[in-house]
């Protein structure tokens, strides 16, 4: 797992992004309405609880910018020397030091600002100090447009750097372009690094994974170096460096002896020394690459002699191995060296360091001594070497069939040896001339037909009491007796169990319908057959009902089921003459239900006779309204369009008015009947208890989310003449 997961990183918003996050929040987190009625005390909290929220938020969003990005002194110095090489670490630090200067800063201003606005003694003033306040935050945040920028292009580029852990087993891969390393990577992982036929396709780091020995294993991919000084170094370069640096891990450094690359063997040499300070308390592995174009025998001994001269100069952790990328010669080999003596390495050194000393005090080793010279062999029962003598005798020329592999089958006589092979690359390869290569059951079952045709015979794999039985035939008659007749011996006791259980629930059965099978008793033969012509009924429409094609249609609304379907038919007519032919068909008695059907038609015909009085009565009232207008227009002669206009609206309200109280049960109407004198009583009255609901706290607050009429841009834009008018 990588260490650091810069992936997780916010994005970082601009300056104008920034200043819209924290007025939008502000404006829609804390109140918005206040008034300059209320009390000063109020007021100054309104304003100082808008400055300490807006406070508030640009400094837990500029908090949590400076927590993401990483501290280069606390983290591992690959990551370090990587951010200086890529970002600079001077300009990186200087952009967090001026957020934390402006987030030092926003605190300062709302304290003073909090400071001021508590001597205020207007809202006018409150306001003003608030609005200044929040404008001296914005402006600090503004001037930080650059740091922000900056910010936020290093954070894309850090989400995009491999997740790579500097302290697992890692084998690390350099040298010029063009030699081959992109290659080999894909060859071992599952990495897809693009791989063209010129220098510096590789410009960053490639990360990818490897297993070896049930361990996953981490292979780094680094950009070609050139041979010179590491001024001249470019950024692409440096990574390379920066990893061979401060990574532990198998270095592989390749070299290109078919000069393909572009650089000369010499030229490989002199860069292998120039950056052999960086291969120190490493495993390294120089690899000679593209052996398929130029060989490693066919080579000028000059090269030869060079090549091999410079692994000696490296030490003993340096070896020097041949492989090709085209032909795979050599890739395993060289994959499998490296692991294997990084292992070593690794083992070596927690083996001398301090931890190992606290560990072994806590185990005891024993070592077995002898306690006399005797020569103890293998035991082997008696039994065992018996039964060995007789299958070899049994066996003869005849070698016993091998099950290991593939199904086998009775008829296979192909001999060949129950031997292991002695070898993995003879077991590969089919075993050697003496052991034939095993056929799968695959093989076999194209040699005798193909699919369809020829299957195992799983019989020689039936574990029974004796092996012999195997591949008999499975007998007809047994004993004297069919197979196929068998006969469970509890088959007498088992039956007899049902039978009681059968009579058991018939008698339950009997006893529950017993009270209906009186009552059927006591009909005569013409009822019974209506019964039973009703019972016959209705089980054909339950079996209509329920077969499987019957849902497949909508159902038919209540309201117009029976309803004639052809007119011809007199039947299918939904009347009380042919309801009454069908339910006597039957045998059912339709008086009752026919009374009940006429009465709910007389009931529904004396409600569409009220609405239509009713309608009558509405025309009536209409037919009043237009008279009283019409005396209306003689009463607003010489009046003006307004008098007439509060005249109309009075009418109507009374007439409204007059309407509820004549619904109404429970309110009086006079004002007597409310304990009332007279009417100017009642209007006292009515002023008192609008003068008593003013202070109803259910109403809107200051707390509420609305937009107020007066918030328009042309009366809160623009220059204040001077006078005694109050503006907000």
């Amino acid at each position: 797992m990588p260490v650091y997961n810069f992936k997780k990183m916010a994005p970082v918003p601009s300056a104008n992004d920034l200043v819209d996050i924290v007025l939008t929040r502000t404006q829609r987190r804390t109140p918005t309405v206040v008034h300059p009625g209320y009390k000063i005390t109020r007021i100054r909290n309104f304003y100082m609880r808008k400055i300490k929220f807006t406070q508030q938020t640009i400094s837990d969003r500029l908090t949590a910018m400076l927590a993401d990005f990483p501290r280069l002194s606390d983290i591992h110095p690959f990551y370090s020397d990587l951010c200086n090489t890529l970002y600079d670490r001077d300009h990186y630090k200087l952009a967090l030091g001026q957020i934390n200067t402006a987030k030092q800063l926003v605190d300062a201003v709302a304290r003073d600002m909090i400071r001021m606005v508590k001597y205020g003694d207007s809202l006018y003033r409150c306001k003003c100090l608030k609005r200044a306040a929040l404008g001296r935050m914005c402006t600090i945040l503004k001037r930080q447009k650059a740091s922000l920028s900056y910010l936020e292009e290093v954070r894309k580029h850090m989400s995009r750097l491999p997740a790579l852990d500097p302290n697992t087993r890692t084998l690390l891969m350099c040298g010029l372009p063009n030699v081959g390393k992109s290659s080999f990577m894909n060859k071992i992982t599952r990495a897809n690094v693009d791989v063209q036929p010129y220098a510096f396709t590789t410009k960053s780091l490639f990360v990818g994974h490897t297993d070896y020995k049930y361990l996953r294993w981490q292979v780094i991919d680094t950009p070609g170096i050139l041979d010179h000084s590491l001024e001249q170094r470019n950024t692409i370069e440096m990574q390379a460096i920066t990893a061979l640096a401060h990574l532990t891990c198998s270095v592989l450094y390749f070299v290109d002896i078919s000069e393909q690359c572009g650089f000369t063997i010499e030229q490989q040499c002199n860069l292998f020394r120039s950056i052999q300070p960086l291969f120190a308390n490493k495993q390294l592995v120089v690899v000679i690459n593209k052996i398929d174009a130029q060989p490693w025998d066919t080579l000028d001994s000059k090269y030869q002699t060079m090549i091999e001269e410079l692994v000696k100069e490296s030490g003993s952790n340096t070896s020097m191995l041949h492989m090709s990328n085209v032909s795979e010669e050599g890739v395993s080999n060289v994959k499998n060296h490296a692991c294997d003596k990084l292992l070593a390495a690794r083992v070596d050194s927690r083996v001398s360091g301090n931890k190992v000393d606290s560990v072994m005090n806590r185990l005891r080793v024993a070592y077995p001594t002898a306690r006399d010279g005797v020569t103890r062999e293998a035991f082997i029962p008696e039994s065992v070497l018996k039964e060995r003598e007789e299958r070899a005798n049994e066996s003869g020329d005849k070698k016993n069939k091998s099950r290991a592999g593939y199904a086998p089958t009775v008829n296979d006589d192909e001999e060949y040896d129950e031997t292991p092979p002695e070898s993995e690359d003879e077991m590969m390869n089919g075993g050697s001339s003496s052991n034939p290569k095993k056929k799968t059951a695959r093989e076999l079952m194209w040699e005798n037909g193909g699919p369809g045709v020829w299957a195992p015979d799983y019989r020689e794999q039936y574990d029974l009491a004796d092996p012999d039985w195997r591949f008999d035939a499975i007998p007809q008659i047994l004993d004297g007796k069919n197979i196929a007749d068998y006969v469970d011996p509890d088959i007498d006791a088992k039956l007899q169990l049902l039978e009681e259980e059968e009579e058991r629930l018939a008698a339950e059965y009997d006893a529950a319908n017993m009270e209906r099978m009186d009552d059927e008793e006591s009909l005569d033969e013409m009822e019974k057959a209506q019964v039973n012509e009703i019972r016959d009924r209705v089980k054909i429409a339950r079996a209509y009902k329920e077969r499987s094609g019957g849902r497949n249609r909508p159902a038919l609304p209540r309201e117009i089921r029976g309803r004639a379907k052809d007119r011809h038919d007199d039947d299918a007519k939904l009347n009380a003459d042919a309801i009454e032919r069908r339910m006597g068909r039957v045998g059912v008695d339709a008086s009752k239900m026919l009374e009940r059907g006429r009465k709910r038609e007389r009931a529904e015909d004396e409600r569409k006779e009220r609405r239509r009085r009713n309608a009558r009565g509405e025309k009536d009232a209409d037919m009043e309204d237009a008279a009283a207008s019409d005396e209306d227009a003689e009463d607003t002669r010489g009046k003006s369009k307004g008098a007439i206009k509060r005249q109309r609206k009075a009418r109507e309200e009374s007439v409204r008015r007059e309407r509820s109280q004549a619904r109404s049960h429970s309110r009086p109407r006079e004002p007597s009947q409310m304990g009332l004198k007279d009417e100017s009583m009642a209007a006292v009255a009515k002023k008192v208890e609008k003068k008593g609901q003013r202070k109803w706290f259910g109403g809107s607050g200051e707390g509420d989310q609305r937009k107020s009429v007066h918030l328009v841009k042309w009366m809160n834009t623009g220059k204040k003449r001077n006078g005694t008018h109050y503006c907000r």
